[in-house]
């Protein structure tokens, strides 16, 4: 059984070469959670949602998590959301 996509809203910063940093994450309710470390970064599946994109392995709290940073930047008219995976 699959899990389901959690989007979430996500304070990140760019660096000058367009690197994309999740700093905090806010969840659903409200509560927000700084983000310790980024530790990787690469291209790879939800196995647990679904879906494709960015998949950022991050640490909040001491405890390692995947961010995953979806969509295609088209313009001004793109959309790049940011998701985690959700309990089956």
């Amino acid at each position: 059984m699959m899990g389901e996509k959690v989007y979430v809203s996500v304070l990140a910063t760019f660096d000058r070469e367009g690197k994309v940093k999740p700093m905090r994450l806010r969840w659903t309710d409200g509560r927000t959670y700084d983000i310790d470390r980024v530790l990787e970064v690469r291209p790879a599946p939800s196995l647990k949602a679904g879906g494709q994109g960015q998949r950022y392995t991050v640490r909040i709290q001491g405890k390692e998590r995947f961010l995953f940073l979806e969509g295609t930047p088209e313009g001004i008219q793109g959309r790049l959301r940011w998701f985690v995976e959700g309990r089956a």
